[in-house]
């Protein structure tokens, strides 16, 4: 994967030779000369880092001020290109750095030593796992305090300054610890370059004595590199070996998988489902990445879950090409899918494995396959088989008067608000089940931390998406309980001026994990919703709040109230669930309840 860093200055569009984000094949390849002078007097390790991450597409770092890192966010903020966002806690700056990464190709935040590491820990750990590149900064302690055995502040009492990084050893690709200037070049840059290379999250500590230093290793406008593997003769290999298997095949599928944004492979996906004629499907985590107006597009493909009639051809197919998939327990339904090995070719973002057989390492996911969508033969007869069965969706019921709103009947509404100008963010629970039932109008984002499943990720998110993507009015479905867990930062996206709709399903406790487990610990205190969104606003601000009637409610935040942060709470029954989440919850239920293996 070939990574360069060069000098940016806009991401307005992706075929243009202004690269402000990584396009679609992931490559920063431009190099402009930059608008501002990059004088001696700037030559610090704090305009270069800032520096850096302008060049690599990131223009707003999302931060919780401490004392270690104060000199080091003058220097963000002095940079012309980067704009620093204040949040209210450091977990929400993580999910924000996550939420942006999303939309941008890569994330930055920036807290303070260990207080600050370790509340953000949580939010790398969840970009760890879905390959997202952030750039976690963090203020560390004066360099001339390491190596003296004295104890400092805001750690847990011992002269040992290596907890945080060892903490962030296990969810981070690379760990950097600046605390000397000669090697803080190179430090920083391996950092980035790696978070690039590997789409993973790094961590960067620099010293609070540093960061407005100048040094000579600073005195230029900074180098681009590249990387770029080269196994011609293996990806041959690969190709051979896959068309002879998916050629002898009857009735084979393609499934879209999550790891496809981390190899920058869509579009490559796009030139395979359009050449072979499969019947293409995506798995949960994956929704957004394939295109739901694909001629050949049969649903979400998730085990006993699945989009009607999906399931059935995926797993009576002879040979399916899963590309860039991650089976776990929730992806697979309890290990329930009734797949097997040797019909499958599974494809990762550096390595292709044929069935039992023959397993290629070092080959891009992306090269691999556009150059099996050139030889691969058009074979339209599952996808003529799911044309045969298939029937149409009916439609939910129309609530009676004076009963109870319906989560059908809201995502049915929600549907209609659907378009290339929006994007949906589905928070951890019911909302995951009934999102990807929604269907995605061409350039509708969407976004779900399905691997990681932390419960109020969505409201970090929904701010670092929607200030990554201003253009696109961010929707997002969020429960009452994992509101409750991070709400606080519903005040910085109305001091960024977001107007995003926020629609909290209010159903009085952790509904997916009823559905699970249940008992009286997955029911939450009730909450003024609209009340504390009021008060955050304290009239500063564009929001809107109500809980009236749901139609009139989406005509306004449509309507006269587009330009506002618009929060709509909906009261539904308790027990008001899909029925995938039924199903899902008693497959996931009996995984975690199987009984000990015999000693």
């Amino acid at each position: 994967m070939e990574t360069k860093i060069a000098s940016l200055n806009s991401c307005n569009s992706a075929s243009s030779n202004d690269v402000g984000c990584l396009p679609s094949n992931g490559v920063v390849s431009s190099i402009k000369p930059s608008s501002v002078a990059f004088n001696s007097a700037e030559a610090t390790l704090g305009r270069h880092i800032a520096r850096r991450l302008v060049q690599i597409g990131v223009s707003d770092v999302f931060s919780v001020p401490g004392d270690f890192n104060l000199t080091l966010l003058d220097d963000l903020i002095a940079e012309p290109g980067l704009n620093v966002v204040g949040c209210c806690n450091e977990l929400n700056a993580g999910y924000a750095a996550d939420g942006y990464a999303r939309a941008r190709g890569v994330g930055a935040c920036a807290v303070t030593f260990t207080v600050g590491g370790l509340s953000i820990l949580n939010a790398i750990a969840g970009a760890y796992s879905e390959n997202l590149p952030v750039i976690c900064m963090v203020g560390g302690p004066n360099s001339n305090d390491y190596g003296t055995n004295r104890i400092l502040h805001h750690t847990i009492g011992l002269p040992d300054f290596s907890q945080e990084m060892r903490c962030f050893q296990t969810v981070t690709c690379y760990q950097a610890v600046v605390n000397n200037l000669e090697d803080a070049h190179e430090l920083i840059d391996t950092a980035i370059s790696t978070a690039l290379k590997e789409s993973k999250p790094v961590y960067i500590s620099i010293s609070c004595n540093l960061s407005a230093i100048p040094h000579p290793t600073f005195s230029r406008e900074p180098v681009p590199f590249s990387h770029t593997p080269n196994n011609k003769m293996g990806l041959e290999a690969a190709v051979e070996a896959a068309v002879e298997f998916v050629n002898k095949a009857v009735k084979p599928v393609l499934v879209g998988g999550p790891k496809m944004r981390f190899a920058k492979s869509c579009d490559a996906f796009v030139e395979l489902a359009d050449a072979c004629g499969y019947p293409v499907a995506a798995m949960p985590s994956a929704k957004g990445l394939v295109p739901e107006n694909h001629p050949h597009f049969i649903g979400t493909y998730w085990g006993a879950v699945s989009t009607a009639f999906c399931a059935e051809i995926v797993e009576s197919a002879d040979a399916y090409i899963f590309v860039g998939p991650i089976f776990n327990d929730y992806s697979s339904v309890g290990y329930s899918l009734l797949l097997k090995k040797e019909k499958a070719i599974i494809v990762q973002p550096d390595r292709v494995v044929i069935g039992n057989g023959p397993t290629f390492g070092c080959i891009l996911m992306k090269d691999f396959l556009t150059a099996l969508a050139k030889r691969v033969t058009h074979n339209k007869t599952a996808y003529e088989n799911y044309y045969r069965i298939y029937v149409g969706e009916g439609h939910p019921l129309k609530c009676e008067p004076k009963e109870a709103l319906r989560v059908n009947v809201l995502f049915q509404h929600i549907q209609k608000i659907l378009s290339g100008k929006t994007a949906v963010i589905a928070e951890t629970g019911d909302s995951w089940f009934n999102c990807q039932k929604l269907k995605l109008p061409a350039g509708c984002g969407y976004e779900f931390q399905m691997q990681y499943g932390s419960i109020g990720w969505s409201v970090g998110a929904t701010l670092g998406y929607a200030q990554a993507v201003p253009e696109k009015r961010v929707i997002a479905c969020i429960g009452d309980g994992s509101f409750q867990v991070t709400a606080q930062d519903v005040s910085t996206m109305l001091r960024c001026g977001q107007n995003s709709i926020i629609f909290l399903i209010n159903n009085g406790g952790y509904t997916i994990e009823v559905e699970i487990h249940d008992g009286p610990y997955n029911v939450i205190k009730n909450w003024n919703y609209t009340g504390l969104v009021d008060a955050i606003c304290n009239d500063e601000g564009k929001c809107w709040t109500t809980k009236d009637e749901l139609i009139e409610a989406i005509d306004a935040a449509t309507g006269e109230k587009q330009d506002c942060l618009c929060f709509i709470e909906v009261i539904v029954h308790k027990d008001d669930t899909s029925k995938e989440l039924l199903e899902w919850g008693s497959r996931v239920s009996t995984a975690n309840g199987r009984s000990p293996n015999p000693q």
